[in-house]
């Protein structure tokens, strides 16, 4: 092990909420959500070298130019003129193609190791302002814990820790595409919207069970619609007695609010006799 070698948790995040504002002149989508780190992480370990590699135990993580984390590696070398370089190794636990922000968790970690190992000094200011050219979830995973997203989501107002969940993740064993869920997205169909001014002012005053009653995802009237499965795993969430099921981001993976430790082992068990879902308890931080 060498001796600079530096280790990082990349942690995944959830959305408590998602509104969907309309279309920018950009093309990216007006949103407004609440941002959550949650305990699932992966490792990415960091050593020196010359040339720039990404290595990755999940063999459906591109390892090559393609990887988020490789693209962050690259850009901070670029705008730093650094002439050195980095082996990334990354012990992938969050599943790819979740809507957990997995491979965005992952770059968010490269940029702050590689920020200490390459001695850049780069303020949190700026890698943030870098990250949110390479995706609108990186700049939160760099800061984490809970957060207003706004703008195409990189516009971050740091809030209060949220009040503590005990969660159960359910994941269909397929992915999907984000832009796909956005095309397919039309307000009229949405049923119910978040109330982030209320979830706000609840994390504010650690208020439970205001904060339960403001989330919802509007995604899900898309999602639900392309793949009806991911609705299924949602209905089985509340028949097994959570407080709130939702969708993680564009999707697939559902999160349910257990009651305990406890109650979300229990799900977790239940959830296993079904084939091809991963499933996960965790837990917000």
């Amino acid at each position: 092990m060498g001796e600079n070698q530096i280790i990082v948790n990349a942690y995944a995040k959830l959305n408590l909420s998602i509104d969907v504002l309309g279309k920018r002149s950009d093309g990216y989508h007006q949103v407004s959500m609440l941002m959550q780190s949650i305990s699932l992480h992966d490792e990415v370990s960091i050593y020196p070298s010359n040339g720039l590699t990404v290595e990755c135990n999940n063999a459906a993580v591109p390892s090559g130019p393609d990887n988020l984390a490789y693209k962050a590696a690259e850009l901070l070398k670029r705008e730093t003129n650094y002439e050195g370089g980095a082996r990334i190794v990354i012990n992938k636990n969050i599943p790819v193609a979740a809507g957990l922000a997995g491979g965005s968790s992952d770059a968010a970690a490269v940029m702050l190791a590689l920020n200490n190992l390459w001695g850049l000094r780069l303020t949190i200011g700026r890698l943030g302002h870098l990250a949110g050219r390479l995706g609108s979830d990186i700049p939160f995973c760099l800061l984490g814990g809970t957060c207003l997203a706004t703008e195409r989501g990189e516009r971050l107002t740091l809030l209060p820790p949220a009040p503590h969940f005990w969660l159960v993740l359910a994941k269909p064993d397929f992915g999907v595409p984000t832009a796909q869920v956005y095309d397919n997205f039309d307000p009229q169909k949405v049923q119910k919207r978040p109330n982030n001014r209320v979830a706000v002012k609840a994390i504010e005053a650690g208020d439970r069970e205001l904060l339960l009653q403001g989330m919802e995802n509007v995604l899900e009237s898309s999602t639900f619609r392309l793949y009806p499965q991911v609705e299924e795993i949602k209905e089985l969430m509340y028949r097994y007695g959570v407080e709130k099921a939702m969708m993680c981001g564009s999707g697939p993976t559902v999160f349910g609010i257990a009651r305990g430790k406890s109650h979300a082992s229990e799900i977790v068990r239940r959830l296993q006799e079904r084939n091809g879902i991963f499933v996960q308890v965790a837990e917000t931080i």
